[in-house]
C-alpha cells in the first residue's frame, strides 16, 4: 500500500491556504511570536509597522534582538530559540508528536520537550 502525505500551508491572520506561505519572527522588548504569513499578510503587517521601523532615531539591530536584549534574555534563562526548533521537531516525532515541518512548533510540544530534556 502507498502513503501520500500532503503538508497544507495556511496563513495564521487569514487562514487562507497558499504554496506561498513564509515563518516572520516579530520581537518586542525581547518577546515575540512567530507567525505564518501569505506575501500579501507580510506586506500588511510591514505597511502598519512603517512609520515605526523608519522613525528618526530608530536603530537597526542584528539577528532579531539587540545586544542589551540578547543579554536580558540570557540572564532570564530564556527558552529554545529558533536555533533549537529543528532539535525540536525531530524530538517529537521521533516521541509520537505531530509536528509540521515549517511553522510555528506548539507549545505544548515544546514544554513536552524541555520537560523531556530539561
Amino acid at each position: 500500500m502507498a502513503q501520500k502525505t500532503v503538508i497544507t500551508y495556511s496563513d495564521d491572520l487569514t487562514g487562507e491556504e497558499s504554496e506561498e506561505i513564509g515563518t516572520h519572527t516579530i520581537l518586542i522588548d525581547g518577546a515575540g511570536v512567530e507567525i505564518d504569513l501569505s506575501t500579501e499578510s507580510h506586506d500588511a503587517l510591514l505597511e502598519l509597522l512603517k512609520p515605526y521601523l523608519s522613525a528618526e532615531g530608530a536603530r537597526r539591530v542584528r539577528g532579531g534582538i539587540s545586544a542589551a536584549g540578547a543579554k536580558a534574555k540570557r540572564r532570564a534563562g530564556g527558552t529554545a530559540g529558533a536555533s533549537d526548533t529543528a532539535k525540536i521537531r525531530a524530538w517529537a516525532k521521533e516521541n509520537g508528536h505531530d509536528v509540521n515541518d515549517r511553522g510555528r512548533v506548539p507549545a505544548s510540544v515544546k514544554e513536552a520537550y524541555e520537560k523531556a530534556n530539561g
